[in-house]
């Protein structure tokens, strides 16, 4: 096999089930502690599994139990972690700056900066089809 270019992530998997119009893949993800020589002392929560869903190609010859490898763009990656993390870590430290200076109970104030989190994760769901057309997975 060719090597892959260094702007991709990928991730060996098993194919769980095939439907129609997409295929879902089952990983495994790890921990970069669970696989030490140590790792009897970890927990075992360190070991998650994943369905991460492909879209189907009419060509598609896989079947349930094949092992494949999933690749996705890097810079799809860093949006995904914009968007679960960075974005929202900015919509409370900006909330939390705007309410203490607003409200003089800071309790409050922390929890009306929470309080915009629901606004954000809402609009992020309503969207969410548009975000899925956008992050593609692919079986390689």
């Amino acid at each position: 096999m060719s090597e892959l270019p260094q702007d991709n992530i990928t991730h060996e998997g098993i194919i769980s089930r095939i439907e129609d119009d997409r295929i879902l893949v089952l990983i495994v993800s790890k921990a970069s502690c669970a696989s030490c020589q140590i790792k009897g002392a970890c927990s075992a929560s360190d070991v998650e599994e994943k369905i991460i869903e492909v879209k189907r190609v009419l060509y598609d010859t896989y079947q349930v139990g094949d092992k494949v490898t999933v690749m996705m763009d890097q810079s799809l990656g860093t949006w995904a972690v914009l968007l679960g993390y960075i974005f929202p870590f900015f919509v409370l430290l900006i909330g939390l700056i705007v309410f203490t200076q607003t409200i003089s109970d800071e309790g409050i104030a922390g929890l009306f900066a929470l309080s915009l989190l629901i606004p954000y994760y809402l609009i992020l769901y309503l969207t969410r089809h548009q975000v899925e057309k956008t992050f593609d997975f692919k079986i390689i």
